[in-house]
């Protein structure tokens, strides 16, 4: 029997992992649980919730303000009392957290294997974004499986020298969970999504990346002003939990009657939101993949992207956090209509909604 622990610890990783846990359990004869950290205390539960699951493990280490350091040292000690009680054949993490990050590195430091879920995306700095970029190369140091989302993924993990019979394409798990909850019938239970005339072209816009805390945060506000000044959209914003992001958020754009301010809707919520928006701007990694599986156009508010598929496709165009550059982006993309179709109808290179079964069976294949 395999013991198959799978770790995740923020509300993208619940989403991401949460068709391989199901995927998972259906295999009778493993033993597979559920470890938590809690480092999106509220967000993970919500998820949790939504796809039914439930948690083996619960280290619970969320902390008003906590620092990357906390995070991984909670997380390492949890981890190490969890492997001490019950000792798992395989520990699998996802993408770029610290708490994927901590949970590897437990698993190496009790030499267990570690399968990466998301292994091989990667920017050019080990700083941007920050702090996932080193997270991600760290733990494909210590991996001994490594779950691609891509070709080109996959070649960069081959490229460092990972071991090429390791590597597996399987598409990104995210697709599955997306495809999973968005329904054309679907009635938004938020207050403020249930106002929303869908009629009207709407701007959907999420921002949290640590790089764009801050004075660049203040330039994303007041470009979303200026956007609003200048064209009829409806602009929905999706605030992060950070107090800090709402606070600087809710003081520049809460007087403006076109701009809806919502505190991070649950995933189901967003994920139908995404699918009837006009389009989207972002800072987010995984709403670069999942909102061209939705057909929407994204524009991301960073300098670099570690999801170069997406920018070759043409899915996704990257705009800086700069005022000008965001205004000016976002206003060709909806006067320019040969520019809006080419984005909405390009393929998405991220996979066809498998990737979960397609991991379980390679797991299958190996642990026989």
């Amino acid at each position: 029997m395999l013991k198959l622990a799978l770790v995740f610890g923020t509300r993208p990783e619940a989403i991401k992992m949460a068709p391989l846990v199901k995927a998972c359990q259906n295999v009778s004869s493993w033993d597979t649980r559920v470890i938590i950290t809690g480092q999106h205390r509220e967000m993970v539960d919500q998820v949790l919730e939504l796809f039914d699951l439930h948690a083996d493990y619960d280290l619970d280490i969320m902390k008003h303000g906590q620092t990357l350091s906390e995070i991984a040292e909670r997380t390492l000690k949890g981890m190490a009392g969890i492997f001490k009680e019950w000792r798992p054949d395989l520990v699998l993490v996802h993408g770029d957290t610290s708490t994927a990050f901590a949970a590897a590195l437990a698993a190496f430091y009790e030499r267990i294997p570690i399968g990466h879920v998301e292994a091989g995306l990667r920017t050019d700095s080990v700083y941007n974004p920050f702090p996932e970029e080193a997270n991600r190369r760290l733990i494909d140091v210590v991996a001994s499986w490594y779950f691609a989302p891509t070709e080109q993924a996959a070649e960069n993990l081959r490229q460092e020298g990972a071991d090429p019979k390791r590597i597996f394409v399987t598409g990104n798990t995210v697709i599955d969970a997306l495809l999973s909850v968005v329904d054309e019938s679907f009635q938004f239970t938020t207050p403020e999504l249930k106002e929303l005339d869908f009629s009207r072209p709407i701007l959907v816009v999420t921002a949290h990346r640590r790089e764009n805390w801050g004075e660049p945060l203040v330039e994303i506000c007041q470009a979303l002003l200026e956007i609003s000044a200048r064209s009829d959209l409806q602009i929905v914003v999706a605030m992060h939990k950070n107090p800090d992001i709402q606070s600087i958020m809710k003081g520049i754009l809460g007087d403006d009657p076109k701009i809806t301010l919502v505190d991070a809707p649950g995933y189901q919520e967003f994920a139908n939101l995404l699918a009837r928006c006009t389009l989207l701007l972002t800072d987010s990694g995984g709403l670069q993949e999942e909102a061209p599986a939705l057909h929407k156009p994204v524009l991301v508010m960073r300098e670099v992207t570690e999801r170069p598929e997406a920018l070759e496709a043409g899915t996704v165009k990257l705009v800086g956090s700069t005022k000008e550059s965001i205004v000016a982006a976002v206003l060709q993309v909806l006067t320019d209509s040969e520019l809006y179709e080419q984005m909405s109808t390009a393929p998405n290179p991220y996979g066809d909604g498998t990737a979960a079964v397609q991991i379980c069976a390679i797991l299958q294949e190996k642990y026989k």
